[in-house]
């Protein structure tokens, strides 16, 4: 190929090119070999607790025994999830865990961008700093302590909330015993505990997009709603999608240590989920492999999920995990 100097160039050839790709991978790396030293503890901490585990999986096709341990454990099909499928109690779990996951994802996940978005058009750096804080501390909680404060707030007799419901001339409500209340109450402590966190990702691609595009949206006239409309919701939204992707991919699993502390007798027709009942059947009474076989279902549908709306992202707006 003739550039305009008058040089020649000659193209490489496909082996040539990728090889010569390689060596100059490799040069970098060795360059900078100090920081990709540090991938390993990252890689090691997968490997370990991810990958490894999965190994046992397979105790979902077998008739577990402890005592002969997972690989001389007699093989067993798909008899614990035919079980498992036509118990009377699955489609019971599936629509709790399905309807709280939906909830959940619908009502918690537009809230942390409405959030930054505000934060980010606050020009007092005193209100700014004070509202940030003010929203990041409840993530730093123990979920026994937020339990324990909701178990305090919503308390029939001494709970604030209440106090205010008989201060208007209502009769007080059992929230925490009441079935219905169950996924409401869950999905706003959800809010008030984590907004202000998953706001900080938010904030941070706002923080990047060429300030220019603001000033010219000003010169043309329009108001803060429309530079808000057609600037930042625009040039966060490729943050939006990876974030929703990687919430899809999560969907059924939808915080199954607050979930036990929240439930009782009383609001289990509602509060049992998938995940609850994995933990009783397998650690409390011990069918590990009946158990596990419920698990797998329930990481099957994610996995699922992950891959359609992975895909559909890639298609539609070219911004996708790979």
């Amino acid at each position: 190929m003739r550039s305009g100097t008058g040089m020649h160039f000659q193209p490489l050839s496909g082996s040539n090119g990728a090889s010569a790709t390689k060596r100059l991978l490799f040069k970098r790396m060795l360059a900078r070999y100090d920081l990709y030293l540090l991938l390993l503890i990252p890689i090691g901490w997968y490997v370990l607790f991810k990958y490894y585990p999965m190994y046992g999986l397979q105790i979902a096709f077998k008739d577990f025994s402890p005592s002969r341990g997972i690989w001389s454990s007699s093989w067993a099909g798909f008899k614990h999830f035919e079980r498992f499928f036509s118990s009377y109690y699955f489609w019971d779990l599936l629509w709790n865990t399905v309807t709280l996951s939906l909830y959940t994802l619908l009502v918690t996940f537009p809230i942390p961008i409405c959030l930054a978005l505000l934060i980010s058009e606050i020009k007092n750096k005193y209100l700014k700093k004070t509202l940030q804080n003010v929203t990041y501390i409840p993530h730093f909680l123990s979920l026994v302590v937020v339990v324990g404060m909701l178990n305090l707030f919503l308390d029939p007799q001494v709970g604030i909330v209440n106090r205010v419901i008989q201060w208007i001339g209502l009769h007080p409500v059992d929230f925490m015993r009441k079935a219905d209340w169950f996924q409401t109450i869950f999905v706003g402590s959800h809010i008030w505990q984590h907004m202000g966190w998953n706001s900080i990702i938010y904030l941070a691609a706002l923080s990047s997009i060429d300030p220019t595009l603001y000033e010219a949206a000003k010169m043309d006239g329009a108001s803060r709603w429309k530079r808000i409309l057609h600037v930042s919701i625009p040039g966060i939204m490729p943050t939006i999608i990876i974030l929703f992707i990687l919430q899809i991919g999560q969907l059924m699993d939808v915080g199954f240590e607050k979930v036990l502390l929240m439930q009782n007798p009383i609001n289990a027709e509602k509060s049992e989920i998938i995940a609850t009942f994995v933990y009783k059947n397998g650690i409390q009474q011990g069918q590990f492999s009946y158990s596990t076989a419920a698990g797998l279902f329930n990481s099957l549908i994610d996995f699922a999920l992950l891959l359609i709306v992975n895909g559909y992202a890639r298609r539609k707006t070219e911004t996708s995990l790979w």
